[in-house]
């Protein structure tokens, strides 16, 4: 299927380009039984791809043929000081090589898949050939990635190359079982905790998922990367670059009705702007707080710190 999709990407033209009004700056949605080429939107663009890159990841670290039973300890060079995203993943945790890789394709966390490049065997030198080699395996000559997370802006590629990445991945079932499980309960030395889907169309009513993957990055948007079936088509749809979640989520709702022929739904009107009297007042830590008129009354909410990464 992989080499059916490579050809037909070289010598289709999207059928229906433009068809589906996006928010994703960039799209490609690819009829895998056909090779018809359905969507496309600046799909060679070479853009930043955050956390898609754990695709890359699971397959190369599957390819290795490691022990997947075998326990790895969370190191502090695990924790992203690139970005400083959160994570539930304690330093000191010790998690199976397998239960790592569902934390990274399921619920997107960087420590886990920090933690698969580093015990790559020959370690991040060793995870980045690999990774050079699949590329040029998978026909991705558009693409690099230098670390196993997504939250190196470095990590790019177009969605014409990740459709090729998303057909190779198909074959990993692993990959396809636990990017599309809703949720998992995940022992974490001795205490159980619940993790979930980032993709919240994972466990839809009407949607018949088989593989998924989110991204998001400041320098990425909100990514969105999914095998699906649909009015009796089986396709990969990649999509780069929306502004927010809600955006990623009703390009690709809009797309499943491009293949049921269902009428297209529109995006919500953003609400209209209160007038805001701005009184710049600094925090304590750096922070603008503004006061509006209509709301003297009420207490300042706090400003939350908690920081987004990859995902």
């Amino acid at each position: 299927m992989f080499k059916k999709t490579l050809m037909s990407l070289l010598l289709s033209t999207a059928a229906t380009a433009f068809a589906v009004p996006l928010s994703s700056q960039h799209a490609l949605v690819f009829e895998e039984d056909s090779g018809t080429v359905l969507l496309e939107k600046n799909a060679h663009d070479v853009v930043p791809i955050a956390s898609l890159t754990k695709v890359m990841t699971a397959m190369v670290v599957l390819d290795a043929r490691l022990d997947m039973d075998e326990p790895i300890a969370i190191d502090e060079s695990d924790v992203d000081t690139l970005k400083f995203s959160s994570s539930r993943v304690p330093v000191g945790s010790v998690l199976t090589r397998k239960a790592l890789l569902e934390l990274a394709l399921m619920s997107s966390d960087n420590r886990a898949a920090a933690a698969l490049g580093r015990t790559y065997p020959g370690g991040h030198a060793g995870f980045q050939r690999a990774v050079r080699e699949k590329l040029v395996s998978l026909g991705m000559h558009h693409s690099a990635i230098e670390e196993p997370t997504g939250l190196s802006p470095h990590n790019r590629s177009t969605a014409a190359d990740l459709v090729k990445m998303v057909a190779a991945a198909s074959a990993y079932p692993e990959i396809a079982r636990m990017s599309t499980e809703t949720g998992d309960m995940v022992d974490m030395n001795g205490h159980l905790a619940r993790f979930r889907n980032t993709n919240r169309l994972v466990g839809k009513d009407g949607w018949d998922i088989m593989l998924s993957k989110t991204g998001f990055t400041r320098e990425a948007g909100r990514c969105l990367v999914m095998r699906f079936q649909a009015a009796g088509k089986r396709v990969i749809m990649v999509l780069l670059n929306a502004n927010e979640s809600a955006a990623r989520m009703l390009d690709a709702e809009n797309v499943q009705r491009l293949l049921t022929g269902e009428p297209m739904l529109a995006a919500r009107s953003p609400a209209p702007h209160r007038n805001v009297r701005a009184k710049s007042r600094q925090g304590r830590d750096g922070i603008m707080l503004v006061k509006t008129k209509s709301s003297a009354g009420s207490k300042a909410a706090k400003p939350s710190r908690r920081k987004r990464g990859s995902m």
